[in-house]
């Protein structure tokens, strides 16, 4: 079974004594969607073919340029930032900065997506989910304050929102045109479900439009 290790080596500096290199993470083969945004502020789609803790290989329509900052939503992930280290054929690799906490959680989702398909581990997730085409939405909490917001991820039933504030859990709130109540909190933002399980999801996508 695979596992997630970090692999630090030790290897003589030129211009110190034995001088430890950064971690180095051991990379998963994967095939994960999502979209990113450049620092342009363009957003495309892209798939992550490798991933470690530390960085990630993307399959992309544009690849940026070395040094660039990227800012990424991923299935089964969520959000990642960080900057471009290399430039690839049909993509680029991102090296990307996360809290020990959060590379932790990487790490572990990475170890169950490179596993799953060898155990045959179904999803925990009853419904699919996709990234919304327009993820730019509101939240409205039940005392009226209104939110801005991003929608990481969205299925029949639920939402991931990345968001600035963290209302408590079980806060009744309004996700664009729909009712919904908070489930759980995210490093990033809020995971909610809605009162009422929609019908499909572009019925979904439709409703996630500012009323």
């Amino acid at each position: 079974m695979f596992n997630m290790q970090t692999a630090k080596d030790q290897e003589i500096n030129s211009d110190s004594n034995l001088a430890l290199d950064p971690p180095r993470y051991q990379r998963v083969k994967i095939s994960v969607l999502g979209r990113y945004m450049l620092a342009n502020r363009t957003e495309y789609p892209c798939q992550i073919i490798e991933m470690s803790p530390g960085d990630a290989t993307f399959i992309a329509p544009a690849a940026g340029k070395a040094g660039e900052r990227v800012i990424a939503y991923l299935d089964d992930v969520g959000r990642i930032d960080g900057t471009i280290i290399d430039i690839i054929d049909g993509g680029f690799i991102m090296n990307y900065n996360a809290s020990a906490r959060k590379r932790d959680k990487i790490a572990a989702q990475l170890t169950w997506l490179a596993n799953k398909d060898l155990l045959d581990i179904p999803e925990e997730r009853e419904n699919a989910r996709i990234v919304p085409d327009n993820r730019h939405s509101s939240i409205i909490l039940d005392d009226g304050r209104k939110y801005n917001c991003k929608v990481i991820d969205i299925s029949i039933t639920g939402a991931a929102i990345d968001i600035d504030v963290r209302p408590a859990i079980g806060t009744k709130i309004s996700l664009g045109r729909m009712h919904a109540t908070i489930v759980r909190h995210y490093e990033d933002g809020i995971g909610v479900q809605f009162d009422t399980a929609q019908e499909m999801l572009n019925v979904v996508q439709q409703n996630l439009r500012l009323a």
